[in-house]
């Protein structure tokens, strides 16, 4: 039988939207480790930077250092949380709960901290995207499914990338399925291009493929620069993603340079090719390709609720 505490965390975690979301379950342990140590109330005032833009002490180390404590090594978020726009608001609305539930007797911040961990373990385990594989379904059909529950998700979840992470990572995957021989570099959805050198997400000889769900003139722009290298860009986005990179080359004069793909489009004429057009091989066609996809999720990003399973 939950505790009246306990009642309380979990009436405002799921009205401030804080489960299943990294951001605020890193604000809650940071606050939760502060409140151990220095003791409530907490001022919230006190708890910006300097710049008045972040949360103090808020990041990727002091998130770990809290779950080393219970023997949990996987990162929760690969900035801790720090640069996510809704932390300042996230942890003032948690320190007025915290606040006010310290006045109740016998108050246990270490009990907090420990039902907070648990949410974090449920996050590790959260479901994994379903992909339904009908037969009577067309394969854009079954692909939409996937985009349309990351929507969803990301809906639910402010500041979250969902649907560019399963579209980066779809397309990664559907390289590796095609050219086994070669290597496939991947990264996080959230790295950006210039930081570490690259033309953009993927490069295979000397085509640069760039796969955003809203190109931007930056974007186009970068493809004009890898134009004047040589190299050709292959923008992958969704439907209309894919309108505004075609509106936005042509406003830049290269668009007959420059090729731009539908992600649906991108992965359906693959996969019809894999199954030799005979629908009895889609599902372990797309077994093959999840089973990529897996893996680069597990590799480049924190939460595994990115996996899709073949249903």
């Amino acid at each position: 039988m939950p505790t009246e505490l306990e009642k309380n965390l979990q009436k405002f975690a799921s009205a401030h939207k804080f489960l299943g979301n990294k951001g605020p379950l890193c604000v809650a342990l940071h606050i939760t480790r502060w409140a151990i140590k220095s003791g409530l109330p907490i001022d919230s005032s006190k708890m910006v930077t300097e710049g008045k833009g972040q949360v103090l002490g808020l990041g990727k180390s002091a998130v770990q250092r809290v779950l080393k404590d219970y023997e949990i090594t996987k990162i929760l978020a690969s900035e801790g949380g720090r640069t996510s726009r809704s932390s300042m608001s996230n942890m003032q609305d948690y320190v007025a709960f915290l606040n006010k539930q310290a006045e109740s007797p016998g108050f246990d911040p270490v009990a907090v901290e420990k039902w907070w961990v648990l949410r974090v373990c449920d996050y590790f385990d959260a479901s994994p995207i379903k992909l339904k594989v009908d037969a009577s379904s067309s394969l854009k059909v079954c692909l939409a499914g996937i985009f349309d529950e990351g929507k969803r998700r990301q809906a639910e979840n402010r500041g979250s990338t969902v649907v560019g992470a399963i579209m980066q990572h779809l397309v990664g995957a559907k390289l590796e399925t095609l050219y086994p021989d070669q290597e496939i570099k991947h990264s996080g959805y959230s790295v950006a291009d210039s930081p570490t050198g690259r033309s953009g997400d993927f490069e295979i000889g000397d085509c640069v493929i760039h796969v955003t769900t809203a190109p931007s003139k930056q974007l186009l722009l970068k493809c004009q620069e890898n134009l004047d290298k040589s190299l050709r860009p292959l923008v992958i986005s969704n439907a209309a993603g894919a309108v505004m990179a075609e509106t936005l080359a042509d406003e830049l004069q290269i668009s007959r340079r420059v090729e731009v793909l539908d992600i649906t489009q991108f992965l359906v004429a693959n996969v019809l090719e894999w199954t030799s057009f005979e629908g009895n091989k889609r599902r372990t066609t797309f077994e093959e390709l999840m089973a990529h996809y897996n893996r680069i999720v597990t590799d480049c990003e924190t939460d595994p609720s990115l996996k899709i399973e073949v249903a």
